[in-house]
């Protein structure tokens, strides 16, 4: 099987009820999307398909088609995209492991409201868990990522 990531074409050789995080982190060795709950719940797991956040850990390779596939290690190589750089200087970072999920799903929250309110942000952040408890942070970082995308980058 053929699927686009991170820009690439890839094959893969996984049955097709893999989940996606497996074929990402097992098939592919992209580990940047993390094993939470594997319930579609904590959002550790969270990558693109098509500018849509969804939850690796739960959508199946069959279901990824032809649509393109963007995980963290897709935003940049050098963590200068603007969201991640919104998260160093918020200082989000505690032990990390949910980071690259919230991430991503701030990317599909910001490309549909690029002009966010805080109550917008708390909506759609909250469902990310978080077990250090990071949420202020997140929020600011991803306050300032808003500024930071509307002024370009």
């Amino acid at each position: 099987m053929k699927i686009t990531v991170n820009g690439s074409e890839r094959s893969i050789d996984l049955p097709p009820d893999t989940p996606l995080l497996w074929a990402l982190r097992d098939g592919l060795g992209l580990t940047g999307s993390k094993y939470g709950c594997g319930m579609a719940v904590c959002g550790a797991c969270t990558v693109h398909l098509d500018g849509v956040a969804v939850r690796a850990c739960v959508t199946p390779l069959s279901a990824v088609g032809e649509r393109a596939v963007l995980t963290i290690e897709g935003l940049s190589d050098d963590g200068s995209h603007p969201l991640q750089q919104a998260w160093i200087e918020a200082d989000v970072a505690q032990c990390g492991y949910c980071q690259s999920g919230q991430i991503m799903g701030a990317l599909a929250f910001l490309q549909r409201t690029p002009e966010p309110t805080d109550a917008q942000i708390v909506e759609a952040m909250d469902p990310h868990l978080c077990r250090c408890g990071t949420y202020s942070q997140v929020r600011n970082a991803v306050r300032l990522a808003a500024t930071k995308l509307k002024a370009g980058g």
